[in-house]
């Protein structure tokens, strides 16, 4: 069961793609992300690019975020995602987009648009996440002091690009990870 932890939705239950082709993120996984990124969510704007059933994004809306918007290249998970924006009362912040995560960088770039917080929770063995983590400081799409929390197999953490972006901290979770990745500045 997928369930939103805390904020305004607290307890309410998502509804999520039946099978073995989303992974929902473990509880104890999102609970320690959005403890670590509590007092950055309020009025945040998040992009949740991998979503499967929207639960990472969804749970930013049910914390105080003003803007989400939640991509994947599934169409019965953007089906799934819309049923619980709506079921959650969301469809004022929560934006939706049925692409893959590359072409989503894409158009949001060239939209002009440009995010506090991202989340990722890409397929782990698909090697998405270094270029989706890349491209996302590489064309502006994350604010200056902002976070990309990527969600990981426990034994591939994330290496930081020089220049690019840097490693923060990064937690298991027995075999999952995260990590908190923020811009490599001078």
């Amino acid at each position: 069961m997928v369930r939103i932890i805390a904020g305004t939705a607290r307890g309410r239950k998502l509804e999520t793609l039946e099978g073995l082709e989303t992974r929902p993120t473990l509880d104890r996984v999102k609970e320690a992300v959005f403890g670590a990124l509590q007092f950055r969510i309020p009025y945040a704007e998040v992009l949740d690019l991998f979503s499967g059933s929207g639960s990472l994004g969804l749970e930013a809306a049910s914390r105080g975020a003003k803007r989400v918007v939640l991509n994947d290249r599934n169409p019965a998970c953007i089906a799934i995602i819309r049923r619980n924006v709506d079921a959650l009362g969301f469809s004022r912040i929560a934006e939706t987009m049925n692409l893959d995560y590359a072409a989503a960088i894409d158009r949001l770039a060239s939209a002009g648009a440009s995010f506090d917080l991202a989340f990722l929770d890409p397929p782990y063995r698909e090697g998405l996440s270094r270029n989706a983590v890349q491209q996302l400081f590489e064309k502006k799409l994350i604010r200056p002091g902002g976070i990309v929390v990527l969600e990981h197999a426990a034994e591939l953490p994330p290496e930081g690009v020089p220049g690019v972006y840097r490693i923060q901290r990064t937690k298991r979770f027995g075999k999952c990870g995260y990590s908190l990745i923020e811009e490599d500045v001078p």
